[in-house]
């Protein structure tokens, strides 16, 4: 009871380690975890807390790649539909099912693209699980070193988060809309929120716990339609509107043209002018399309390799 396992198959090449990373994207994310063999977060399906494990393993068939999953919910069964929901949400939190050929063609025609493609072979691009926990993430890291914009997620998590019988106190899952519509906006300040981000915060999670907007219908519309309709929202920028888009979803072909770590990326790799502009990084990555956010993945992989988190650096289907 409680317990569930089985496996996932897809193409290859697919490198377990590089995606996580690309999306817990700092060592102390207490939220999307990695022990160096194993990722593990904390979910809400159906109601309930639940805890998810995925590995890779060894396959003989050097086309595929194969992945097991562990689920544990202490004191409840997994229906049919739970299990088909978590499979829904690995594909996308993981990007198993994006194909990244046409990447690595045009990627082949750029020298120093072309290294960094080949060093990180196996990637696929991380989505968050809901179009709502990237809008939050976005506030969280505004305007902010994403160093501090973690510790301010990780203190929401633990704060506001639901924990799973048998695990450790700070292993949550991510706050639900309802948690957050409730949360009292002097508290969220305390965790080091300014005033304009719990208000952010707090009248975002009421709306989509009220049923007021529905985040997940933006996939409907095209980018300006989207990206209007998230800056409607109080606090919702250009950067934060254009964060969602790639993060939340999944629009591979934006890289954010505030982003700053991106820009310092951009100079390091490609000789961006360090005065660069919004349009002038937009202008930049015209040669790209329609993998701009593609390329800002491998960019932020590369940063994070070059501070030792990442073990190894060519692609495998293990």
């Amino acid at each position: 009871m409680g317990v569930h396992q089985f496996e996932v198959e897809l193409q290859a090449p697919f490198r377990l380690e590089q995606t996580v990373w690309g999306l817990r994207r700092r060592a102390h994310n207490l939220l999307d975890r990695w022990d160096g063999s194993y990722y593990a977060r904390s979910l809400v399906v159906e109601g309930y807390p639940l805890r998810l494990r995925v590995g890779q393993l060894f396959c003989q068939d050097q086309t595929k790649a194969r992945l097991s999953v562990d689920l544990d919910s202490p004191g409840r069964d997994f229906s049919n539909s739970m299990i088909a929901e978590v499979r829904q949400i690995i594909e996308r939190v993981l990007g198993l099912n994006e194909d990244l050929s046409g990447f690595y063609e045009m990627a082949g025609h750029n020298v120093t693209l072309s290294t960094i493609a080949k060093k990180f072979l196996g990637f696929r691009p991380p989505c968050f699980p809901s179009v709502f926990e990237a809008m939050i993430n976005a506030v969280a890291c505004q305007q902010l070193s994403l160093d501090v914009g973690i510790h301010l997620l990780n203190r929401l998590t633990f704060n506001y988060g639901a924990s799973i019988s048998g695990y450790s106190d700070d292993d949550r899952t991510f706050p639900t809309a309802e948690a957050l519509g409730g949360a009292d906006q002097a508290h969220l300040r305390s965790l080091g929120f300014s005033r304009s981000k719990a208000g952010t915060i707090a009248l975002l999670a009421n709306q989509v716990a009220g049923g007021e907007v529905d985040l997940e219908g933006l996939e409907e519309l095209d980018d300006p339609e989207a990206s209007a309709a998230l800056m409607r929202f109080r606090g919702i920028g250009r950067w934060s509107s254009e964060y969602t888009l790639l993060r939340g979803l999944g629009r591979w072909h934006i890289l954010p043209g505030d982003d700053i770590g991106a820009r310092n990326n951009l100079q390091k790799h490609f000789g961006l002018p360090a005065d660069a502009n919004y349009d002038t990084v937009k202008e930049f990555c015209k040669s790209w399309w329609p993998y701009g956010g593609i390329v800002y993945f491998h960019l932020l992989l590369d940063s994070l390799a070059s501070k030792g988190y990442l073990s190894g650096s060519a692609g495998s289907n293990l």
